[in-house]
């Protein structure tokens, strides 16, 4: 299966994409789809939704994972987040994929093993989770894989709850 995670920011949505046995797992692809200070809200939501599309095409995932809000400075953040996840979700909709949700503290215990792990014990983990050499160099990314990487384990453990059903 090959699953794609999303970490939603206006300034910068990390991808990352993942092929997955429910075992062994592999990197596909990760990178940023960065938006530009001086493009309007508007531009800037296109340019995401433009990127997440691209990733789309070019990777062709069979689901969609995507960081939930979990808190926000003040209500102007949070409504500039829920815009950009409105925009993610609905590029994983429209291709007719299922599109899941997990919190923060759920991504950090499904991955680290400790749901206040902070983003460079994320980082190693992932690392040492996908084998690569080293850490993803984007805090944005590796959060969108340590999403996709929960989602796998997720599916494994539901593997196993149905086989002994």
């Amino acid at each position: 299966m090959r699953i794609v995670g999303i970490d939603p920011g206006s300034k910068a949505t990390g991808y990352g994409v993942i092929d997955t046995d429910g075992t062994h797992h592999r990197l596909v692809s990760q990178g940023v789809v960065r938006t530009r200070p001086k493009d309007t809200f508007a531009e800037k939501l296109h340019c995401i939704h433009a990127g997440l599309t691209e990733v789309m095409e070019t990777c062709s995932p069979d689901e969609m994972v995507v960081e939930s809000l979990f808190f926000a400075l003040n209500v102007k953040s949070a409504l500039t987040l829920g815009h950009v996840r409105g925009v993610v979700l609905l590029s994983g909709v429209t291709r007719g994929m299922p599109v899941r949700e997990y919190a923060p503290l759920e991504v950090k215990q499904a991955v680290v093993g400790y749901g206040r792990a902070d983003k460079s014990q994320v980082q190693k983990m992932v690392a040492v989770l996908l084998a690569l050499d080293a850490p993803p160099a984007s805090h944005d990314a590796s959060d969108a894989l340590a999403v996709a990487l929960c989602h796998a384990h997720q599916l494994r453990y539901q593997a196993k709850v149905e086989a002994t059903s």
